[in-house]
């Protein structure tokens, strides 16, 4: 162990991505997590992100390893248009950091925009490049928006992954079902997305009051959480909420959904049952999921790729809810039956049937919530990812 070590002491990786912590999302908790575990494997690391302003006070993460922290590099940014960070001199840092920082290897983080400079950057195309494949970007149906911007879209993220070394996808079906994907699945590699646990710490006894005053009286504990935005469905959860006795319900997050699913939960007359809890800083987060008696992901598209607030839930031991989106990684990573339940994207029926079994059936919960904290522990432990990605940067190396 100790040769592999010092062979990769010296292995330098610069990624490429979004954001980075305190920025709350799922593939920024990731890297949060990813980066600190790859030193620990021996890969000195350094991320190229855009700069952010958090609306999040006190949810800042110290996940990052105090000799990582400053080689976190934020791009200004000056806004964002489709979801897409808009950052006109991405380029002129990603030369120098380049220079500056001699990475071996490049990993880029998709999907995102400002990566496509590495096609143009004359330093970057000189280092091999390993495209992490989080997501298509889906043509949806919800969002017509996203159909047209693909179409320019596409020709760059098909140069981007041409010109790759090595491509990661996150779980073997959505490998299997992404188009852009078929041509190179020849250099795919499959490794899930991964969560240190150190970032969930249990709560503490004044936290749980906390949690506990929230719920209030109610019986089963349904917990949300996710962007409020077009293809996450919660509008599905709340439907199935309607005629569910003796449960409570809480959706955490922000988005540009909030209005619209205040106005349905208002109109169902169903306010007593569920809520809308907003953004909350982690320590109430982490609370709420060691508290809930369920942990429902109700989304409707593949662009819920992965649902990596999944195996969060998991290592709280918490039995799943989830759509089983064709083509999508999220009916991999919920083992219907064994770790929860899996019902048909967008059927109020079938969500508020699964709900009322879980409801009724105690036990089952327990069985369920051991079930996902075992296979936490063996599927999506980050230092299992991260020793998994720097074999892989090994192999691309020698």
């Amino acid at each position: 162990m100790s040769n592999l070590c010092g062979e990769t002491q010296q292995l330098r990786v610069l990624h490429l991505g979004k954001f980075y912590p305190p920025y709350a999302g799922g593939i920024e908790n990731f890297l949060g997590d990813l980066l600190p575990a790859l030193e620990r494997s021996g890969v000195r690391t350094g991320a190229l992100v855009h700069a952010h302003k958090s609306r999040n006070s006190g949810t800042t993460q110290e996940s990052i390893a105090a000799d990582t922290a400053e080689r976190i590099w934020r791009v200004p940014c000056l806004g964002s248009l489709l979801y897409t960070p808009v950052s006109p001199t991405f380029p002129l840092w990603l030369s120098r950091k380049i220079k500056e920082f001699r990475p071996q290897i490049l990993h880029i983080h998709l999907p995102n925009v400002s990566p496509f400079w590495a096609l143009a950057v004359s330093a970057a195309r000189k280092i091999p490049w390993i495209i992490h494949w989080h997501a298509d970007v889906v043509p949806s149906r919800i969002d017509k928006r996203m159909l047209i911007a693909y179409n320019f879209y596409r020709p760059f993220e098909q140069k981007l992954l041409a010109n790759s070394k090595a491509i990661i996808a996150t779980s073997t079906p959505y490998l299997n079902s992404s188009k852009p994907l078929q041509p190179w699945k020849n250099k795919a590699h499959v490794i899930p997305l991964g969560i240190d646990p150190e970032r969930l710490p249990l709560p503490d006894k004044e936290t749980r009051v906390w949690a506990e005053n929230l719920w209030g009286t109610s019986k089963f504990r349904i917990l949300s959480v996710g962007r409020l935005t077009y293809y996450k469905g919660h509008e599905i959860l709340i439907r199935a909420m309607e005629k569910l006795e003796g449960s409570r319900a809480l959706i955490l997050g922000e988005g540009d959904q909030h209005d619209k699913l205040a106005a349905l939960i208002a109109s169902l007359g169903a306010g007593d049952k569920i809520s809308l809890a907003g953004k909350l800083p982690d320590i109430k987060l982490h609370a709420l999921l060691a508290s809930c008696d369920c942990f429902c992901l109700p989304s409707v598209e593949r662009t819920e790729a992965f649902g990596l607030v999944l195996p969060e839930a998991m290592r709280f031991g918490t039995p799943l809810l989830a759509s089983d989106i064709p083509g999508s990684g999220v009916g991999w990573v919920v083992e219907n039956g064994k770790t929860g339940l899996l019902v048909t994207p967008g059927s109020v029926q079938e969500l508020a049937a699964s709900l009322t079994k879980l409801r009724d059936n105690p036990e089952l919960r327990a069985t369920m919530g051991a079930a996902g904290s075992l296979s936490f522990k063996q599927r999506f432990h980050i230092d299992s990812v991260a020793e998994k990605t720097a074999v892989l940067y090994r192999n691309l190396i020698h």
